[in-house]
């Protein structure tokens, strides 16, 4: 504020007190400044040291601060001509008085931040200001203000709004009587000390005994279109042949010395090598991924886990082999019934596209393996099974472990023996007791019998040549041998390192008896590729029962027989199982889904032979992959096929109770959760894998696991390794093997899964049964309402040949005139020859 303008400096600083009449500076002061003040320029370490911040200490409501005299002259000693009160340096010296005033000029009116008030009297006036004068209001004037005639009411009918909107009392006041007892009357108090501040929160709460029930509620809905963002790629149609050649670049030879021959690289080698083996070595022993924390404590086991998942699958160890899984794929994986880490697969050739349409070309023979694998030494196999041809699938035998039996592509049924090796693949691990399911034999005829020594000896194969067939590994008859003939066979030997556990089958093997799979409606057969029986047989660990469990019912001192010298006995001595299940459910490479009863039956002639499929349903579109059984309920069936699934009860002959909505990939392999009933994973041909659970969602998974690999996934199958531990298996085309570890969210069941999951397929089934009812029913009213139609309809008379044919021409006549008018507008008419004759 300048001094020397008196009515500006009154006028603005009346501006910081009272808001009004004021005159701004700005009118007349911007070209420059009074001679009792100066602008300065003060930095945020001065502002700092003299307590004059802005907008802190001083703000535009207190712009003032008196700065001592001493501490102005001690900070120009101090600092010298990097002060900031160096150009006023002489002025505050000649300062009269022992306090400068500093003003804070928010408004910048003079240019600067801050002035420096340079004279008493300035600072005086700026600090005291004049009080202006209080107009004087005429007494009159007053009066007559204040005696304003009312107009008169004119109702518009608000009242009524205003007397329903008020409040009114309804019913009697209530009276409370508050008493106190005598000999409390004049009683001493006693007071405590209290914060002035302090407050007692009354936190309202529910009386249990008013329940007020709310029968209307007024609240706002809007309604807004779904928004979805779509895009479309145009394909290019025609193809070109490109190709295009990599070359690595290699270092010279002498670099490559050089390289090698240097000092750094050398002790870099040597200080890295001794972490390097302990990091691998650790990674052997333990996983030092694994979260100790939540493995703690049982207290999930008891928990109720439905839909809360918080982990997924994580990859426990992969398995792959150069020399053995180039240019394969793998067909069949399974894991070991006995020996904890060890699984085998079966490799397949993959042949390319052209191979396959060229039947012509030459057939080339090449080894195929059954591939064993083990977590003790992931690096390299454990053991090799030499094939005839690539095996489709094979299996483990429920009573031997030992004995394994697999089907080839060219049709032919494999038995290896892999006793001799077990000790190496088990190493230092103890085996496991194993528990079979094994209660029943077929008979030649196809009669379901019992089965006394529960000795696993039959097999039963599928393959698209349209048959299922039953093999019996136990010698059929005794052939009436000469010596000689003994002597000969005693004399020959088996090729080195074969076994002769079933020598007495080579070449001559052949199938028990054969159930042929014809058509229901049409000629022909069907072709299978999977099959499910009701009893099928399984280890106690794909039973769901515990451990302990397992090894009570095995004694542990079975011995393995001697399947040479095991006969098939005669049907007559057996007893016949009249209540055993023969129906089966049979997938084919159509994508049908087939219920059949494999038991022969008589024709009229006597003989015997295969009876047509029960039901035939085409539920999926083209090769079904996956048939199987519920582990936990033995007439729930889960199939795949192309792009869906679908789950099946055996005995609802309308059709699936659950069917999947398609994908957009095609499913490829599938398997039911060994410890859930409610879960079952999905393999798809992009590699990923999908986690469903009935409980939780059924028109979606519940996760899903992309790129667990780059390759179609072609089989799944999930092992219990502990019942803290469960695995499953993962291929692809590739040849290569995942093992992932299920989290607990996802082997641990909650409790009464099961009878919930029960209950799920009990109203998925009268669902089912329902729509098929409505269908029936519709498809009724309909042709009645045909049937009326053509009552009511008056009949047209038929129409001869000769008016056929001259309705005909005259729509060809139209034809050709609207044709010529299309071609005149466009240019490109030509009249025919016999027109332009004429």
């Amino acid at each position: 504020m300048p001094p020397k303008r008196s009515k500006s400096v009154t006028s603005s600083a009346g501006s910081k007190k009272k808001g009004k009449n004021t005159e701004s500076p700005a009118q007349g002061e911007k070209l420059g400044h009074p001679d009792d003040i100066l602008p300065m320029v003060l930095t945020s370490a001065t502002q700092e040291l003299f307590g004059c911040r802005a907008d802190e200490d001083v703000t535009g409501e207190s712009p003032y601060k008196l700065l001592e005299k001493d501490d102005i002259i001690q900070d120009l000693k101090t600092r010298a001509a990097v002060s900031d009160f160096s150009p006023a340096k002489q002025i505050v010296l000649d300062y009269p008085e022992d306090e400068l005033l500093l003003v804070f000029d928010r408004d910048f009116t003079y240019d600067q931040l801050f002035y420096l008030v340079l004279t008493p009297e300035a600072k005086d006036r700026i600090l005291n200001p004049p009080q202006p004068e209080t107009p004087e209001v005429c007494e009159n004037e007053v009066h007559k203000t204040g005696r304003s005639e009312p107009k008169p009411w004119i109702s518009l009918g608000s009242e009524q709004e205003i007397d329903e909107e008020s409040f009114k009392e309804s019913r009697e006041k209530l009276w409370y009587k508050f008493s106190r007892v005598r000999r409390k009357f004049g009683a001493p108090v006693c007071f405590s000390e209290s914060n002035i501040d302090a407050y007692m929160e009354c936190v309202p709460f529910q009386d249990s005994r008013f329940r007020i029930k709310q029968m209307q509620r007024d609240f706002g809905m809007q309604a807004v279109p779904r928004m979805q963002s779509s895009s479309s790629q145009t394909q290019w149609k025609f193809k070109r042949n490109i190709f295009t050649q990599y070359a690595p670049r290699e270092l010279s030879d002498g670099d490559k010395e050089n390289i090698h021959q240097c000092e750094n690289l050398k002790h870099f080698c040597n200080s890295v090598t001794p972490r390097v083996l302990k990091a691998l070595q650790q990674e052997e022993i333990m996983n030092v991924f694994f979260d100790d924390w939540k493995a703690l404590g049982t207290a999930g086991d008891d928990a109720d886990w439905l839909g809360k998942i918080s982990e997924g699958l994580m990859l426990y160890q992969a398995f792959t082999d150069q020399k053995y899984t180039k240019d394969k794929k793998i067909s069949s994986v399974n894991w070991h019934p006995t020996i904890y880490g060890v699984l085998a697969v079966a490799l397949t050739e993959k042949k390319k596209e052209e191979e396959a349409m060229d039947e012509s070309s030459v057939f080339e023979v090449r080894a195929s393996h059954i591939v064993f694998y083990s977590f003790s030494d992931p690096s390299n196999p454990q053991l090799l099974l030499e094939c005839p041809d690539d095996i489709y699938a094979f299996e483990f035998c429920p009573s031997d472990p030992n004995i394994i039996v697999g089907g080839c592509v060219n049709g032919q049924v494999v038995l290896w023996d892999i006793s001799a090796h077990v000790i190496h693949l088990q190493g230092t691990q103890p085996g496991k007791k194993y528990s079979l399911n094994a209660d029943t034999f077929v008979t030649k005829l196809g009669l379901p019998v019992e089965n006394k020594n529960n000795v696993s000896v039959q097999v039963v194969t599928c393959s698209p040549d349209c048959a299922l067939m039953f093999w019996d590994v136990r010698v059929t008859k005794l052939l009436s041998q000469s010596g000689s003939d003994r002597k000969q066979n005693a004399d020959q030997k088996t090729s080195y390192g074969v076994p002769e556990t079933f020598k007495h089958l080579d070449r001559t093997w052949k199938p028990l008896f054969k159930v042929s799979l014809p058509k229901i409606d049409t000629g022909g057969e069907y072709a299978p590729l999977k099959f499910s029986l009701e009893l099928y047989t399984c280890n106690a660990n794909n039973t769901g029962r515990t451990k302990e469990e397992a090894n009570e019912n095995d004694d542990g001192s079975k011995v393995v027989p001697d399947y040479s010298q095991l006969r098939v006995p005669s049907s007559k001595t057996l007893a016949t199982l009249e209540d055993f299940n023969t129906r089966l459910y049979i997938g084919t490479e159509d994508g049908e889904i087939i219920y059949t009863d494999w038991k022969l039956v008589k024709d009229d002639s006597g003989r015997q032979q295969s009876a047509k499929p029960l039901h035939c349903f085409r539920t999926h579109h083209w090769l079904v992959n996956t048939v199987q059984r519920s582990p936990f309920f033995k007439d729930i069936i889960l199939t795949m096929g192309s792009w869906n699934f679908a789950i099946w009860k055996e005995g609802v002959m309308e059709g699936p109770i659950v069917t999947s909505p398609s994908s957009e990939q095609v499913c490829t392999a599938g398997c039911w959760s060994l410890s859930r009933p409610a879960v079952f994973f999905i393999g798809k041909d992009d590699g990923s894998i999908e986690v469903w659970n009935l409980l939780e969602k059924t028109g979606e998974p519940l996760q899903v696991h992309a790129h667990i690999t780059d390759a179609k996934i072609t089989c799944i199958k999930p092992w219990i390794a502990s019942s803290k531990q469960h695995f499953l298996a993962v291929t692809d085309d590739l040849g290569m093997v995942r093992v992932l570890e299920i989290p607990k969210t996802l082997y641990a069941p909650f409790k009464s899964e099961t009878l919930s999951v029960k209950k799920y397929f009990k109203l998925e089934e009268d669902r089912l049964k329902d729509l098929m009812k409505r269908d029936e029913l519709w498809a009724k009213q309909k042709k009645e309402a045909e049937k009326l139609k053509k009552k009511m309809d008056p009949v047209k008379p038929v129409k001869s040949l000769t008016e056929n044919d001259e309705e005909n021409m005259k729509e060809y006549n139209v034809h050709l005139e609207q044709e010529e008018s299309v071609l005149k507008g466009l240019g490109l008419w030509t009249a025919p020859a016999d027109m332009e004759d004429t």
